[in-house]
């Protein structure tokens, strides 16, 4: 979380020497992805006048019952914890089809007490409109634990997704019992990330033994004891510190070792051998090749990207690959993270959020292990450059077939209007619409009051809460209310989900890679890990469809190999499919708005 001119000049000539390793990975991703293109469509035509249509986003978090608040913990010490904010989850922890909502919270201070105890919030979703408070029952609080962000899967198979919640200091495990109680297994899992300071998190099969395991990012080495004074020395104008001020710690990859525990290989795997500031981090197949591969946002540092090798090893092709920096080599305050297939070429781009006076650099993946900046050139440009961009997914708000831009924004610094009159604390939302082929235009002025409210925004997680084919928004603000934005009009135009049910895979499918094609359009997806900024989305893989009516078939290519293609699949339906079956009955209640 810096100001523009701390960053580092990007000093990566010697990195720029590909290995044996890395091109032969390369060149046989590029022969069976050049096969699989000539065998499919032309792929997504270009976006049609008659696939727009108004949406409008509404804050029902007051109607829907939903009391929780963050506190900031502030104080007139300017502890760097303060200002990071929590993250919020999206968990249908009692599978009856309906995503739940899971808010993270802050803790005590050696220096701050708060008038009553804190504790995350797990809220029921009762399919309804409303919400009910279960925290107690469930046992999710976290008293004490001051939280950071969350990441949710079944972790163990058994049918019910488990939560794991990241914190200063330590990070939490709760399994889910299938009762509607979770315990915490942190102590027997192994997972404790006993004295980091974890922020993001997020799952995946990196070895496809059909078991989930674990990525999580660690910030830097600051305690309270080494909180230092940053800003002028008058009165009012102090200030929350640059992350340059302090080392980084490691990132932490730990293997699941199928009852219950887990092993940490991050030095094995090559994942934790680089010094690290990390934030957020998306887990995706970025060469095509099958296995999921390790994005990450870091701080003043370099983003990293980690190939994986297939043999429980990952490449670090942070500098090769054009992440690592900005355009000009600039390293800069890396938060937000996630990836899509923006421009429909079947490979994964990247989207990173910075703070104000720096830019959100989109990545566009070049099919050949190296990404390019196109910031500019997919029309984003400096359009958000006095915004600070702190969380940020992938969604096709408007269900016309192309992946939107959802960004959420808050400066780090309460008082930056001291130091920059022309840069707010508070800032609104902001929403990039896809255009088609990847080019964007900025149309968050036009979704109604909740993107043009400012807010100190933090935690981002999008689901479809209320089952009605398009896409809703969850935030968790620093020190204030959470807002439960609900998408209005967005299923005028058609739509599909996907719930995935492994059986050889992993049971949430993680890593699975899903080929649509309707009336000759064709748009790949693929369930990823992580994403956003110390938050977790809705599960369900999401298929904008415009004005087509019919789906010719889709495709499923699961992380065991298993490759199940279903024809005759419904339009604006959400389906169940369970790998090697097919589609199986499942129930998804639609909720009735209010």
């Amino acid at each position: 979380m810096s100001r523009q001119g701390t960053g580092k000049s990007a000093t990566i000539s010697k990195a720029f020497a590909l290995t044996s390793n890395w091109s032969a990975i390369l060149a046989l991703s590029a022969v069976s992805v050049a096969a699989i293109q000539l065998k499919s469509s032309t792929g997504q035509a270009p976006k049609m006048q008659d696939a727009r249509i108004t949406v409008r986003y509404t804050d029902i978090r007051q109607s829907a019952g939903i009391t929780f608040r963050q506190d900031s913990t502030q104080t007139d010490e300017k502890y760097y914890l303060e200002t990071m904010g929590t993250g919020v989850g999206w968990i249908d922890y009692d599978q009856d089809g309906l995503m739940d909502l899971y808010f993270v919270q802050s803790a005590a201070t050696d220096i701050y007490k708060p008038p009553h105890p804190l504790h995350s919030a797990l809220y029921h979703n009762n399919g309804d409109g409303t919400f009910t408070d279960v925290t107690e029952k469930a046992g999710v609080g976290g008293e004490g634990h001051y939280g950071q962000g969350v990441a949710v899967a079944d972790y163990d198979n058994d049918g019910y997704p488990d939560l794991y919640v990241t914190g200063y200091g330590r990070a939490i495990l709760y399994h889910n019992n299938g009762d509607g109680t979770f315990t915490d297994v942190t102590a027997k899992a192994g997972v404790a990330d006993e004295g980091q300071w974890s922020t993001s998190a997020g799952w995946f099969d990196y070895d496809k033994d059909g078991w989930l395991d674990l990525v999580v990012t660690n910030y830097i080495e600051w305690t309270p004891k080494t909180n230092l004074w940053c800003g002028e020395r008058r009165p009012g104008y102090r200030s929350y510190c640059n992350p340059g001020n302090y080392k980084g710690q490691k990132t932490k990859l730990y293997h699941n070792n199928h009852d219950g525990t887990f092993t940490d290989v991050s030095d094995s795997s090559g994942v934790g051998k680089p010094e690290s500031k990390g934030m957020g981090v998306v887990l995706a197949d970025f060469n095509n090749d099958g296995w999921p591969d390790i994005a990450i946002a870091n701080d003043t540092w370099p983003n990293f990207l980690f190939i994986n090798k297939h043999d429980g090893t990952f490449q670090d092709v942070s500098f090769i690959s054009g992440l690592a920096a900005s355009e000009d080599g600039r390293y800069e305050a890396g938060m937000g993270i996630d990836a899509a297939d923006v421009d429909g070429d079947g490979w994964q781009d990247v989207y990173v959020t910075h703070l104000d006076f720096e830019l959100n650099r989109l990545y566009h993946n070049n099919r050949d292990g190296t990404f390019d900046d196109y910031t500019y050139r997919s029309g984003i440009g400096n359009k958000a450059i006095l915004l600070s961009g702190v969380s940020m997914k992938f969604l096709d708000y408007d269900n016309d077939g192309w992946p939107d831009i959802l960004q959420l924004n808050g400066a780090m610094l309460d008082n930056v209007n001291l130091y920059h009159s022309e840069v707010s604390y508070k800032e609104p939302l902001l929403m990039f619409r896809n255009l088609g082929k990847g080019q964007f235009e900025k149309v968050s002025d036009s979704l109604g009051p909740g993107f043009v409210r400012p807010i100190a925004g933090r935690g981002l997680g999008t689901a479809d809460f209320d089952n009605d084919g398009d896409i809703d928004i969850a935030i968790n603000n620093r020190g204030d209310f959470p807002e439960l934005l609900r998408n209005d009009g967005g299923n005028l135009n058609h739509w599909l989900e996907v719930l995935l049910i492994g059986t050889k895979s992993n049971r949430d499918g993680i890593g699975s890679s899903l080929k649509l094609t309707s009336e000759g359009v064709t748009h790949v997806e693929q369930s990823k890990g992580g994403m956003s900024y110390m938050s977790a989305s809705d599960p369900r893989v999401h298929f904008g469809l415009g004005k087509r009516t019919k789906i010719e078939s889709l495709e499923i290519a699961w992380p065991s190999g298993q490759v199940d293609k279903l024809a005759n699949v419904p339009v604006d339906k959400i389906i169940a499919v369970k790998e090697g079956v097919g589609i199986v009955p499942r129930n998804f209640p639609r909720v009735p708005n209010k």
